[in-house]
């Protein structure tokens, strides 16, 4: 026993009192019970744990945030106030818990810092928990007063630098996701619907992952044996619509979405050209999936040339025939220029070329373009507001003689159907041209896309391209036109 004489204020009396009585007025016997409490409660203890046990742990954590509530009991969101007390605080905390790991706290500002670099030496699967909850608990409690974005990490065994500056808070709470938070938004979206993804994942396992995931309203297209004139995963992945994307970010969301889905096998970007490798038995499946991406790209406003093999399609891009395609559309939009002079020159321009793009598809491609301008124009000089099944009939009747077609159009019901009796430039001196025909099927795609986008279906009942005597084509609206 060792004995201390202390003195000690009324009001503290007051607070061990429940102590005292217990202990029959021995305050010496009171202040030992308080402090045998307070270790019992003390919010440094923690449980004693098998260190495999507790690397375990954090391994399996890692990459997901933990929650604010937590975050909030592990560190007081006040010591915001002071970097240097924040500092002082986890270090004491660690070496509580024992964890043998040690951070530096430096910043320009002790309140509101624009610059942060956080030091954290010790075991590696540990300081890397560290790092994170750090970096969790600065974004957070900073948001609102002076956000705080994470720049740089730097991971090398048993030490991490972590550099913050000052930022907006979207830029702050993407960057925690991006360094931090990787399998959060996973974690939580496979915890929402566990037997779904459960499902999922085994059915990939299941078929060595020969399954592929598609937009229901792009399968739709398929089925319908229509070409969808765009991707809509990379549209929502990019947040805006696909002739808005840079052509490199656009090349790379291909990647992203194509190997994803399991569509293809593998994507390969070099510099402006794209190689995708499949494993697809039917020679039909890959030039259908050739023309796909073929006209995603030309929505993307950059003209490829596609080829195949065995077990691969290559992409070229092809800047020198798009910029002929645009040359002939603006010629036809500001010149007396006629369609079937416009081909003539594209025809002898392709022919003229070295290396031969792929003739059908560059073909396809202009007719789209035109289709779409000629419409553009009729609808600026009829100052057309809002289409409809009549004004697209109109339009078609006030087109066609332009592209040197006889046609017969019947409106009932909504419903149109499009007779062509005859086409003179896919019959261009009296003999058929399928490349002119398919450019002209192309130019009347490209117009009702422009008119309607994907709210039509189109049902090709003849064509000049099967051996029919007569094109038609019947058109129905899905739902109100754009």
């Amino acid at each position: 026993m060792i004995s201390r004489h202390i003195s000690i204020e009324e009001e503290y009396i007051d607070k061990i009192q429940h102590y005292l009585d217990r202990n029959n007025g021995n305050i010496g016997a009171a202040i030992k019970e308080v402090i045998n409490q307070a270790e019992k409660y003390n919010p440094y203890d923690t449980l004693a744990i098998d260190i495999s046990l507790l690397n375990w742990m954090l391994e399996e954590t890692e990459d997901v945030l933990i929650s604010d509530a937590v975050l909030d009991e592990l560190i007081d969101p006040k010591l915001t106030g002071s970097m240097d007390r924040l500092e002082k605080y986890v270090n004491n905390r660690l070496a509580k818990l024992g964890w043998d790991a040690k951070i530096v706290l430096r910043s320009d500002r002790d309140i509101s810092p624009s610059n942060i670099l956080i030091e954290i030496r010790g075991s590696p699967q540990k300081i890397k928990f560290i790092a994170r909850i750090m970096s969790q608990y600065l974004v957070k409690n900073l948001l609102i007063t002076s956000p705080i974005a994470t720049r740089s990490v730097v991971n090398i065994g048993e030490y991490i630098k972590i550099e913050m500056s000052k930022s907006s808070e979207k830029e702050s709470l993407e960057s925690l996701s991006r360094f931090f938070g990787k399998m959060d938004d996973a974690s939580r979206i496979i915890k929402a619907r566990q037997p779904f993804w459960k499902n999922l994942i085994k059915e990939h396992h299941l078929t060595n992952y020969n399954m592929v995931t598609v937009h229901k309203n792009y399968f739709e297209d398929l089925l319908a044996n229509n070409i969808p004139l765009g991707e809509i995963m990379i549209e929502i992945l990019a947040k805006k619509p696909v002739q808005d994307i840079p052509l490199e970010e656009m090349l790379d969301l291909i990647k992203e979405v194509y190997e994803t889905a399991r569509v293809v096998e593998k994507v390969e970007i070099d510099g402006g050209n794209i190689s995708l490798y499949h494993n697809y038995r039917t020679k039909d499946a890959v030039d259908k999936l050739k023309r796909i991406l073929v006209m995603l790209l030309d929505a993307n406003g950059h003209l490829y040339d596609a080829k195949s093999s065995t077990n691969m399609i290559i992409l070229r891009h092809r800047p020198d025939v798009g910029t002929k395609i645009n040359e002939i559309v603006d010629n036809l939009k500001t010149s007396k220029s006629l369609v079937d002079q416009e081909l003539t020159m594209f025809a002898t321009f392709l022919s003229g070329l070295k290396d031969m793009p792929d003739m059908p598809m560059s073909y396809a491609i202009l007719g789209r373009r035109i289709g779409k301008t000629l419409m553009s124009e009729y609808k600026k000089e009829n100052n057309i507001k809002n289409w409809d099944m009549e004004i697209f009939k109109r339009a078609i009747e006030a087109i066609d003689p332009k592209l040197h077609r006889q046609s017969d159009l019947k409106l009932e019901n909504g419903v149109l159907k499009y007779s062509i009796i005859k086409c003179g430039i896919a019959n261009e001196t009296d003999k058929f041209n399928p490349y002119l025909c398919h450019t002209m099927r192309e130019t009347f795609k490209g117009a009702i896309n422009y008119v309607f986008g994907d709210n039509v279906t189109l049902e090709f009942n003849k064509s000049l391209l099967r051996g029919d005597n007569i094109c038609e084509v019947i058109i129905r609206t899905r739902q109100q036109p754009r």
